[in-house]
């Protein structure tokens, strides 16, 4: 065997190893998970997550994965606590604590601080005679027979499956809070679905001087000026009260170059289509781009609910956005 399919073969048994953790975790799964995720779930105040060493960065992914999903939640080192930032978790708080062994001396001595206040504490370990379990509330059991370095030192399969229980934990809490889509978006404001779900049309549409407009009566050559300033591959036509009557597109003037129609003496209103498509400032982003797509338009005005005027909006800017 060369040196990279020995690399391999160990990449694929830790792999498995750490798989087959989860996997009987996932069995062992009882009564108690239910209890630490309505804990959870029902907290008046925020939940406090722990642990010292490769626990604290577990912790730190549970936390962050919990807050994402509507449940806030925040890391505080062990260390910093027993120095003060104690202060931070309230009476009103669950502690979660992370420790393989339950033995940390550094979260062993915030057990009886924590016991006072009166905030439940949710052990995640995997001894179950432990200091830690011994003050908890409800244990969550991660024990493993061994990690899965060959010395078994290193923390791996503990690791996994401190890590599936914390993320099992956060999404069945999220069920227990109806945690919907739109719940996801208002805490992902930047990421692709947050922009899904929460963009709107009149944050995105061009306005006052960056709408292509003409009024009625407006020669065909000063609007095709117009549709050139403005880049969106149209001009709206606009009556007395500034009320779009119609709209010009480069289609049209297309169809009126085949006709050998004189683009210099002809008022716009003889060739632009009166009847054309809008959308409504308050529209989802995504939506206003999905129903433009299926009727292959471009660009189109944005109109509030009595007619008027507010905008004009593109396919390109839609998709600039992201969606």
């Amino acid at each position: 065997m060369n040196q990279d399919d020995a690399i391999k073969n160990c990449g694929i048994a830790v792999l498995k190893d750490e798989a087959e953790t989860v996997f009987r975790l996932s069995r062992s799964l009882d009564d108690t998970f239910a209890q630490a995720c309505r804990l959870v779930a029902n907290c008046r105040g925020r939940i406090a997550f722990m642990g010292i060493g490769k626990s604290a960065h577990i912790a730190r992914k549970i936390s962050s994965t919990l807050s994402s999903m509507g449940a806030a939640s925040f890391f505080v080192h062990p260390t910093e606590a027993g120095h003060g930032d104690l202060g931070m978790i309230k009476n009103h708080d669950v502690a979660v604590i992370l420790s393989h062994s339950g033995e940390s001396y550094e979260i062993e001595c915030l057990l009886p601080g924590l016991k006072k206040m009166g905030v439940p504490v949710i052990a995640i370990s995997g001894r179950p005679q432990s200091s830690l379990v011994k003050a908890s509330r409800v244990h969550l059991n991660t024990h493993v027979e061994r990690e899965a370095s060959p010395l078994g030192l290193a923390p791996s399969n503990s690791s996994a499956a401190a890590l599936a229980l914390g993320d099992a934990l956060a999404i069945a809490v999220s069920q227990i809070k109806k945690f919907s889509r739109e719940d996801f978006a208002r805490t992902h404001p930047h990421g692709q679905l947050g922009r899904r779900l929460m963009l709107r049309v009149d944050s995105l549409m061009r306005r006052g001087d960056g709408i292509p407009r003409v009024r009625s009566g407006a020669l065909l050559i000063d609007t095709l000026c117009e549709i050139s300033e403005k880049g969106m591959g149209m001009t709206l036509v606009l009556n007395d009260q500034g009320q779009p009557i119609g709209i010009f597109t480069d289609g049209d003037l297309r169809r009126a170059l085949e006709k050998k129609t004189d683009i210099c003496d002809r008022p716009v209103d003889e060739l632009m289509t009166s009847s054309f498509y809008s959308v409504h400032a308050q529209d989802l982003a995504v939506d206003a781009l999905r129903r433009m797509k299926k009727k292959s338009i471009n660009s189109a005005p944005v109109l509030d609910e009595n007619g008027k005027l507010l905008g004009a909006i593109s396919i390109h800017i839609l998709l600039q956005a992201g969606l």
